[in-house]
């Protein structure tokens, strides 16, 4: 994983998400989906290029199924932008990196 994508848990995910003075986009996964492993060098992309305005974090959906549940996760990856505490915008399925912007 990238440096700049910092991985949460059921337990930090208030914190480090909804707590956040800067948007924050949630990548919902697990180790066993190819899709999501496909997805990931586009997450660290995106990191790279939005460092500084927009955190990037990763959720396992296997180890902390709690915040999934909270949020109606039924398929992964999902892609999640929370800002000041809300989701904004939802995204499920590896999508390309043009369907990201700030």
């Amino acid at each position: 994983m990238n440096e700049r994508v910092k991985e949460v848990t059921d337990s930090s995910f208030k914190h480090e998400v909804l707590k956040s003075e800067k948007p924050v986009l949630v990548d919902f996964w697990a180790a066993w989906c190819a899709p999501c492993r496909m997805l990931s060098p586009t997450i660290e992309a995106i990191a790279e290029q939005y460092s500084g305005s927009v955190a990037v974090v990763k959720l396992n959906v296997d180890d902390n199924p709690s915040t999934p549940a909270t949020y109606g996760i039924k398929a992964i990856p999902t892609l999640i932008l929370f800002s000041g505490g809300k989701e904004v915008e939802r995204v499920v399925g590896a999508a390309a990196k043009s369907r990201f912007h700030a």
